[in-house]
């Protein structure tokens, strides 16, 4: 057989193999990403409605501000104390279990936020809930990277990563609405909302159990060319890279480097999330306008970020994408605070609000292109750890800064700043991948 010949004979079982992989691809799509996508749409209500809560719960509790910033962020002890050991019990045990246990905990304890009385109780809530939610997410992360190739990982992020900005479009109006049925059977709106939006977790983690596998060796829906297909692409990309352990991991400087852009990143978005509800407050709004203004920014960054996730996969630049997502959020943050009125800071929230959430699938695609195997689940939770530090330092800032000056102002432009930092570091990982 002559090379030419040969060459040819190779084309139609490569383009075969090409044609079962995007198939597989797909059907773990439709399979996988409905669930976890709604699952992290109900973890990020619960992690977000405290922002709406406040609205009426300060008043009753008698919370200063500094005292719900601090409350909000605590959710965030337990959840970075526990994100890297629940990530490693995933890895030994399985996600389908361990996911399911997560989302069944987080749900059962946002719901008992309900009942609490002063601020000791709703700081003590908050640590708990974060301790049973740690580890979802980068669990989310590591599972998706077992079941998808790299050159579909953004695309399939931004589908999943979607929920947060859809969560926002729909939990605003839904947590104002909540708060109407103020008085139902004795109970104040606040802790209806608490409740409703709650325990929909638990149900996601029984559908956990039932509907997902561990692996693709599991997957019923493909068949077994699809199957062969996605293991040899997943196994090359594996043995692609070194392995490393966890603490082999943690010597990685790359790894501290997305550590530092997401701590940079996650001040911005745990700023706005927490915080946006009482900023419009500000502007003299009644609480059902403030549940659909705020969702006006989401429901734009939906759009945005599936789009701009879709650039990336195009050009493959996700260095040079998540440094310009950053600096878009920072310039909106920054234009949001040069104007009194409403609309033109609006304009720039939801600016802010599209660069944070496009970042994301950008960002999220990063460390499994590095790490494998139990460094990569290991060292996701760590990333994204230490990175959720902020989320306890965002809010009590905000809150402490609105306390001393009587505006949001302040705190903004500190945000706007770290974005700032982020995209920097992002600009020195490139120099050290030698990527773009």
């Amino acid at each position: 057989m002559t090379t030419a010949t040969a060459t040819l004979a190779t084309v139609p079982a490569a383009t075969t193999s090409e044609a079962l992989l995007a198939s597989a691809t797909r059907k773990n799509l439709v399979r996988l990403i409905p669930i976890l996508a709604i699952a992290y749409f109900f973890n990020y209500i619960d992690r977000t409605n405290v922002g709406f809560a406040a609205l009426t719960m300060n008043r009753d509790l008698g919370l200063t501000n500094a005292q719900f910033g601090a409350a909000a962020g605590l959710f965030f002890v337990g959840y970075c104390l526990l994100e890297v050991p629940s990530n490693l019990i995933l890895y030994r045990v399985g996600a389908r279990r361990w996911l399911a246990r997560i989302m069944i905990s987080w749900g059962l304890l946002s719901a008992a936020t309900a009942l609490v009385t002063g601020p000791t109780s709703f700081y003590v809530l908050r640590i708990l809930t974060g301790a049973a939610e740690a580890g979802f997410f980068p669990g989310v992360l590591f599972y998706l990277s077992t079941w998808f190739p790299a050159q579909s990982r953004v695309r399939v992020l931004s589908w999943f990563l979607v929920a947060i900005p859809l969560s926002s479009v729909v939990g605003g109006p839904l947590s104002v609405g909540l708060l109407q049925l103020d008085g139902v059977l004795g109970w104040k709106g606040w802790q209806w909302l608490f409740v409703v939006e709650g325990l929909p977790a638990c149900i996601m983690g029984v559908l956990t159990l039932m509907f997902l596998r561990d692996t693709p060796k599991e997957a019923t829906w493909l068949t077994a060319q699809e199957r062969g297909a996605l293991l040899e692409a997943l196994d090359r990309e594996s043995t692609s890279r070194p392995r490393k352990d966890f603490l082999a991991a943690l010597r990685d400087g790359k790894v501290w480097l997305l550590t530092g852009i997401l701590f940079s990143y996650w001040l911005g978005i745990n700023g706005i999330a927490i915080w946006l509800p009482l900023i419009l407050k500000g502007h003299g709004l009644s609480t059902v306008a403030i549940g659909w203004l705020s969702a006006v920014p989401y429901l734009v960054a939906s759009v945005a970020m599936i789009a701009w996730a879709r650039h990336m996969d195009r050009t493959g630049r996700h260095l040079a994408n998540l440094a310009a997502t950053c600096l878009v959020a920072s310039a909106g943050f920054v234009i949001s605070v040069m104007f009194g009125s409403l609309i033109p800071a609006m304009i720039g929230i939801t600016f802010a609000v599209i660069g944070l959430s496009s970042a994301r699938p950008a960002f999220y695609s990063l460390p499994s292109r590095y790490l494998t195997g139990a460094a990569a689940a290991g060292g996701i939770a760590f990333i994204n750890a230490v990175g959720s530090l902020s989320g306890y330092v965002a809010p009590w800032i905000m809150g402490v800064l609105k306390d001393a000056t009587g505006s949001f102002n302040a705190g903004l432009l500190g945000l706007a700043a770290m974005l700032v930092v982020s995209a920097s570091l992002t600009g020195v990982l490139g120099l050290v991948t030698r990527e773009r």
